[in-house]
């Protein structure tokens, strides 16, 4: 079976390609991605191609199965961008699918797409997938959700199935998550246990992680079991301000959401941080996830304990690991990452030359 992997070299997908690169009926990974890396992997062809404006059908012709991990996070700035890439994009990808021909199409959904749930309980794949208005990953995590509902309707012969994984970390995405989320500005250092003395943490705040390798774990068995629907993935326990506390070797302070909420607002507005409010919206109102179905009809159960997740990606943080794909790369050196920022905002406030202006 020929497995073509949209977003192939990402965190999800780099995992997904060593688990599949073992599995016998898989002969061939076509792995697409916006930038081509220059890394060779296991059984895996890469192929050049932006889900939100290049032809894809000739790339998913003869497949045996279509995995869409595609999905832009940053410019978060950039609505329209992430619109075009998203939600139009992955429309793209299951009509391709369709002319293609691909009998097997697996979703990247993700916890966000739910609707808000109160902690004290777990939600199951029935729970809306209405979005939390204020982040915009959710929102559009849940218009692909409709997307794909009009998909599925429409074409019953596809077998079709989307999986809502928790939030998903492993060492070599650590750079990326620091860029995605954390900016250039953060101090590495404040990642190793036992160099910070307290931990600011929102009342309510509890979410769910998961490896990556785990989540290419349930891949793999959407691919290659005859199940339909949605799965929710998710590690264990649950992570809480104590529990992160406890990781850091700190102590924890409560604070309220809203305080915390108006910090991350004035740092995104004087652009110290890529990653808006909307990401804490999600962080204390998205659900707790029942991973039963997964467990009973996928057969699925994670590998790694949800706190090591954490304390790998943590380390990683602290190391600058990466992997040699665009999205994955090393962070450079501090000093060089300073220098790459002062020299961006030098040539955004420097005047445009007189000659230059009519261009």
């Amino acid at each position: 079976m020929r497995v073509v992997i949209t977003g192939a070299t990402g965190n999800v997908g780099t995992s997904l390609i060593e688990v599949l690169a073992s599995e016998p009926a898989v002969t061939e990974i076509v792995g697409l991605a916006r930038r081509r890396p220059r890394i060779d992997l296991p059984k895996t062809r890469w192929v050049e191609a932006d889900v939100g404006c290049d032809h894809l059908t000739a790339h998913f012709e003869g497949a045996g199965a279509v995995v869409h991990l595609a999905w832009l996070i940053q410019p978060e700035r950039d609505e329209a961008l992430l619109e075009r890439s998203n939600v139009a994009g992955s429309a793209r990808v299951f009509a391709a699918a369709r002319e293609a021909r691909v009998p097997i199409l697996v979703h990247a959904s993700s916890v966000g797409a739910y609707s808000p749930s109160p902690h004290d309980r777990r939600v199951d794949e029935s729970w809306p997938t209405s979005g939390i208005a204020t982040s915009l990953y959710s929102r559009q995590k849940s218009a692909v959700e409709r997307e794909l509902d009009g998909f599925e309707l429409a074409h019953p012969e596809v077998r079709v199935v989307r999986l809502r994984p928790a939030l998903i970390f492993k060492r070599a995405s650590a750079s990326e998550q620091r860029r995605l989320f954390l900016g250039p500005l953060f101090p590495a250092w404040l990642s190793r246990p036992g160099r910070i003395p307290v931990v600011p943490a929102p009342r309510g705040l509890s979410f769910q992680a998961v490896h990556s390798l785990d989540v290419a774990a349930a891949y793999h068995l959407a691919l290659t079991r005859d199940v339909r629907g949605a799965f929710n993935v998710a590690g264990e326990p649950v992570i809480d301000g104590g529990a992160l506390a406890t990781l850091l070797e700190a102590k924890t302070v409560e604070i309220a959401a809203s305080l915390m909420r108006a910090a991350m607002t004035m740092a995104w507005r004087l652009h110290l941080e890529p990653a808006s409010p909307g990401w804490l919206d999600m962080a204390l109102t998205a659900p707790l996830l029942d991973t039963t179905r997964a467990r009973e009809v996928l057969g699925w159960s994670p590998r790694h304990h949800a706190t090591d997740v954490l304390l790998e990606v943590l380390h990683g943080l602290h190391d600058h690991a990466g992997f040699d794909t665009p999205p994955l790369l090393p962070d450079p050196p501090p000093r060089k990452r300073a220098a790459a920022l002062l020299g961006r905002r030098a040539t955004r406030s420097a005047p445009i030359p007189p000659r230059h202006r009519a261009l």
